[in-house]
């Protein structure tokens, strides 16, 4: 009799077999990063402080300067336009009184001829003559006369001293001017001081 062989079971101690290693297993998957932006590369696209600070006190420098400069050419105007104003004020007349000499002289001539005992009706037509050419000066300078004889009583414009009865003047109309006054283009300087007329004299009744 033929004997049958038989195949024993695996026992459970033997070593499991072993596996064979992949080979994408041995390759790194992760390969190594190299950070080409790292902290000395940053530190090496800035200036050094040294610079920074050179740079910062030049610009402050130099506003300075301008500031120097902006505050002294502001005192410059400052005087300059006092100096101006000081002037004006020394020599705004001057055209004025430049046109008051001729009157003047004509004034000098009339007492020259007044001591002389000469005819007194030349020299009242003299003093006339200049009295005409001092209101012709003022008159182009702006002054006017305010003489509102017969004219409605203007308490802007008139003073009133008195108060008369009068047949011809209206109630409330200037009767004589005592004081002409004068205005500076349209500015009053001197109100006229005038004599209002009351009107037409009433009758006493018993």
């Amino acid at each position: 009799m033929t004997e049958s062989k038989r195949k024993d079971p695996p026992s459970q101690s033997d070593p499991a077999p072993e596996k064979a290693e992949s080979p994408a297993a041995a390759v790194d998957p992760s390969p190594a990063v190299v950070d080409a932006g790292g902290p000395s590369a940053a530190t090496s696209a800035c200036p050094p402080l040294e610079e920074q600070l050179a740079a910062a006190k030049k610009d402050a420098a130099a506003n300075y300067d301008h500031y120097v400069r902006a505050m002294a050419d502001q005192e410059n105007f400052r005087r300059r336009v006092a100096r101006e104003k000081e002037d004006l004020r020394k020599f705004a007349l001057a055209d004025l009184l430049q046109s008051l000499l001729p009157v003047l002289d004509n004034l000098q001539l009339g007492m020259a001829a007044a001591r002389q005992k000469t005819d007194t009706k030349n020299i009242v037509d003299g003093v006339a003559m200049v009295l005409e050419q001092l209101k012709g000066v003022l008159d182009r300078n702006g002054l006017k006369e305010v003489n509102p004889v017969g004219q409605r009583f203007d308490p802007h414009q008139h003073e009133a001293i008195s108060h008369q009865p009068s047949p011809d003047v209206p109630e409330e109309h200037v009767l004589q001017v005592v004081r002409i006054g004068y205005s500076l283009n349209g500015r009053l300087l001197r109100p006229a001081s005038v004599i209002v007329s009351s009107g037409p004299a009433k009758k006493e009744t018993i």
